[in-house]
């Protein structure tokens, strides 16, 4: 989405280290106003001074920069102080700042400097028509609300994402909203069965807006347009004409056995082959549409399933080699039956299959951490052989990234000296002395140990370490139990070869860990 307005942007400007500059700035921007603005001008200009800083973290106790800006204007005796003070009455984000700025501004005015002809109007429209439209599937959508004063007509244009528990991405205000409309209304008729178009009642379309920029504005890195900044202030001040949000929809959280139960209609409608990993995985996708969308689990669209894709890859579960051979058949499987179960069209369905496969194709394709644990291991042909070398080095390595002091880096495990600091990067209790080489003794001994037996279970030499580590998973002992039982096996073949040397008896060893159980 573009923006279509009459007033200029504002060019960033640094928050540090001058403040006092950048409030000059401010203060300049609004004396340049002219002897009649539009409300909507100043409105906007307001709405751009504001977003600069929408997103700057603050320190503890530090005061928001609103108030700062409201103070520095309440020193002056300017017209632009008092034009500023007026808009912010009317556009800042809080009620505290907008009581704020109205106290600053009667002591603007009360030394002399007469009020703004156009500051009763800021913040006043009149609601309009509020649209939707959006994928059949419920993705995304996005939202125009019509204000008006007199004659003249604005939009707010809100695109929201549903696969990401219903936030605005990105605002735009724009000057035609007729001419949106129409082209809202020409692409649900254009692709009838893909785009729905609906009239949205004001007091619903509250409530989106007022949940969706909410659902934003508390992530760290939300992931917005520049534009969603720039338009915040403003969207909130609109919203304020808005009636009452509607309320939102109940969502009871799903109980065990209703997702249980979902698991068992999936497999006994869809067609796929009962195994343990087919439930597995039609569980994994009930938990996370139960995650991401509450009040619609079993919805299926692009988005929402290309981002369950992503949480696989990313090593957000944990999928054994069953798993990975299952997780194409059953995700089509899952789509085709929750399309159906949804009243999809023919047309959605096809587009949604074909998206799917795609997704399916590039995390087939992508240089993945599958690729990493496989490395080296072409000469293996049997797959059950395959498996068994990826269950091991997955035990050995589960992760192929860590952080190192405060950095999180990536890793390749193939690589020994790389693979050593996957295993220091579990002991972060040891980051420091390592840092400062006072490193020693027996923690050092006992890390090296553990190293050497990665090693030794990546490599499969001598094949009786990963034995005995199965033998004890198998007994149902945790990873970190299983590496200290068998380091204390290593530590028990220690000998002392040389000055600050030790090694171990190899026959000794493997004797040893055929006794683990």
């Amino acid at each position: 989405m573009s923006p279509v307005s009459r007033a200029r942007k504002i060019a960033a400007q640094p928050t540090a280290p001058s403040l006092n500059g950048v409030f000059k700035d401010v203060l300049r921007d609004f004396s340049a106003l002219g002897a009649d603005p539009g409300a909507f001008d100043v409105e906007l200009l307001a709405s751009e001074v504001l977003g600069q800083w929408w997103d700057l973290p603050l320190e503890e106790d530090q005061e928001p920069l609103g108030f700062e800006l409201i103070a520095f204007a309440q020193r002056k005796i300017t017209p632009g102080a008092a034009a500023l003070l007026a808009a912010l009455r009317g556009v800042a984000e809080t009620p505290e700042e907008r009581d704020a700025a109205a106290e600053a501004l009667a002591v603007v005015l009360g030394r002399g400097i007469p009020e703004p002809e156009w500051a009763a109007a800021v913040g006043e429209v009149k609601v309009g028509e509020c649209w939707r439209t959006g994928d059949v599937y419920g993705d995304e959508a996005s939202l125009l609300c019509v204000f008006s004063r007199g004659e003249l007509e604005h939009g707010l244009l809100a695109l929201l994402d549903f696969a990401d528990g219903g936030r605005v991405r990105d605002l735009v205000v724009i000057d035609e909203p007729r001419e949106v409309l129409a082209e809202m209304r020409e692409q649900a008729t254009t692709e009838p069965e893909l785009v729905l178009l609906s009239q949205v009642e004001p007091a619903e379309a509250h409530r989106l807006l007022a949940d969706g920029l909410a659902a934003t504005d508390v992530l760290e890195e939300p992931d917005v347009s520049e534009d969603y900044a720039r338009f915040h202030a403003i969207a909130l001040t609109w919203c304020r004409s808005l009636p009452d949000p509607a309320p939102a929809p109940e969502t009871p959280e799903w109980a065990e056995e209703t997702r249980e139960a979902v698991v068992e209609e999936f497999v006994a409608q869809s067609g796929i082959e009962d195994t343990g990993a087919a439930r597995a995985l039609a569980r994994l996708l009930v938990d996370h549409g139960c995650a991401a969308e509450p009040s619609a689990p079993l919805r299926v669209g692009p988005e929402k399933l290309a981002r369950f894709l992503e949480l696989v890859l990313d090593g957000e579960f944990e999928l054994d080699p069953d798993h990975q051979d299952a997780l194409a058949p059953v995700l089509l499987a899952w789509t085709t039956w929750a399309a159906a179960r949804a009243g999809l069209g023919e047309q959605a369905v096809v587009t949604l299959v074909d998206a799917v496969t795609e997704y399916l194709d590039e995390y087939a394709t992508d240089d993945s951490a599958l690729d990493a644990y496989l490395d080296g291991s072409e000469e293996l042909e049997d797959p059950a052989e395959l498996a068994e070398a990826l269950d091991r080095r997955m035990f050995a390595v589960p992760s192929l990234s860590t952080v190192i002091g405060d950095e999180e880096v990536d890793l390749e495990p193939t690589d020994p000296e790389q693979r050593r600091l996957l295993v220091i990067g579990e002991h972060p209790e040891y980051h420091e002395s390592l840092a400062s080489d006072t490193f020693d003794g027996a923690p050092r001994v006992r890390l090296e140990l553990k190293t050497a037996l990665v090693d030794q279970l990546w490599e499969n030499e001598p094949p009786e370490a990963w034995a005995a580590a199965s033998r004890l998973r198998e007994n149902g002992l945790e990873r970190e139990e299983i590496l200290d039982q068998l380091v204390d096996v290593l530590a028990g073949q220690l000998q002392e070869t040389g000055p600050d040397r030790l090694d171990y008896d190899v026959d000794g060893y493997r004797k040893a860990l055929d006794q683990v159980n």
